[in-house]
């Protein structure tokens, strides 16, 4: 990340003038300024993107003695994802989290890496990934856009639900509506399993399930329950067939109300949100499982991976002109 540098003309400057001095959201008198960072998301109150956002509001605020606020605004309340991707690039919003291989894939490309299906072995191999150097270096992609990426939390492993069919094999799909992300990868992946890709925003996934828009959706165990689609969903199948993370990006209009402590208070919140996230959400996969077999959802905890596998192994291919095959394999060989 860029820091802000003070030339020697700068420090010549500030000698003569010091009220007119101090980096970032520094006063003249050196105490740092009150900054307020709005942080909208379009999931539920209890969706990951919140659990995330309520424990880093915390962190920062912690961390900063009150003098960095975290205005959280979710549920889609300040537009969807797409809208919330423009407005930190236009600087009308200071921070958002969605998931990575979603219409952020449209503005960073190479992002359709995680919706390449069975790239990653386990979460332990994304962990590998998302914390090393192909990690930073996909945030550095970001940083090229006019955002500014500074981490990455969780949304989570993928499943298949619909309300029609048990799913056990890729025939099961054949001929089904699956709302998708708006991304290129997204409409070759069910493609190529038979299914119809149907773009729904996520705000307004619930509404299209039960109206029959479209027969079932793919999403992790903590978005089925926080947004409640076990309610208009009978089938969920663990197809485990991606991994999402939800990455954190900032505007650069708000770095820019921050001073360098205040800015290195915020990375580190959001890094430590990171391990908290991820411990929390593992511990509510088994209770979430439970609910659904409580609610009368049929769970298929074993489908032919294997199977899905092989029928989606070209999807990386359609977006090779996205996402590098050198890359892919870097993945792949857990480099």
């Amino acid at each position: 990340m860029k820091k802000k540098l003070i030339s020697v003309m700068s420090v010549s400057a500030c000698a003569i003038a010091l009220s007119a001095c101090g980096g970032g959201g520094d006063s003249a008198g050196g105490e740092e300024e009150n900054v307020t960072l709005r942080l909208a998301h379009s999931g539920s109150d209890s969706h990951q993107y919140h659990i995330a956002a309520e424990h880093f509001k915390e962190t920062v605020e912690e961390k900063t003695g009150g003098s960095v606020e975290i205005d959280i605004h979710g549920n889609a309340t300040l537009g969807s994802e797409d809208e919330a991707i423009e407005q930190i690039q236009d600087g009308t919003l200071d921070m958002t989290t969605v998931a990575a291989d979603s219409s952020f894939a449209n503005t960073v490309p190479e992002m359709n890496l995680f919706g390449i299906p069975y790239l990653f072995e386990d979460t332990e191999h994304v962990y590998e990934t998302l914390d090393g150097d192909i990690g930073q270096e996909l945030l550095d992609t970001v940083n090229e856009t006019g955002m500014i990426g500074l981490g990455y939390w969780e949304v989570g492993m993928r499943h298949v639900t619909n309300n029609a069919v048990e799913i056990e094999s890729p025939e099961d799909m054949d001929g089904l509506s699956i709302r998708v992300q708006p991304s290129p990868v997204w409409e070759a992946h069910m493609e190529a399993l038979g299914a119809s890709p149907t773009p729904v925003d996520f705000n307004e996934l619930y509404s299209a399930l039960d109206q029959g828009v479209v027969d079932g959706q793919e999403n992790p165990l903590p978005t089925i329950d926080s947004m409640n689609f076990y309610e208009v969903q009978d089938y969920v199948s663990l197809t485990e067939h991606t991994y999402s993370p939800a990455i954190v990006v900032m505007s650069s209009g708000a770095e820019g109300k921050l001073s360098e402590e205040q800015l290195t208070s915020v990375e580190e919140a959001v890094e430590e949100t990171t391990t908290y996230h991820r411990e929390t959400l593992a511990e509510k996969e088994a209770e979430i499982l439970d609910m659904l077999e409580s609610e009368g959802v049929t769970v298929t905890e074993d489908p032919d991976r294997e199977a899905f596998r092989e029928a989606t192994e070209g999807v990386a291919d359609v977006v090779s002109d996205q996402v590098p095959s050198d890359l892919v394999e870097r993945v792949r060989n857990r480099e």
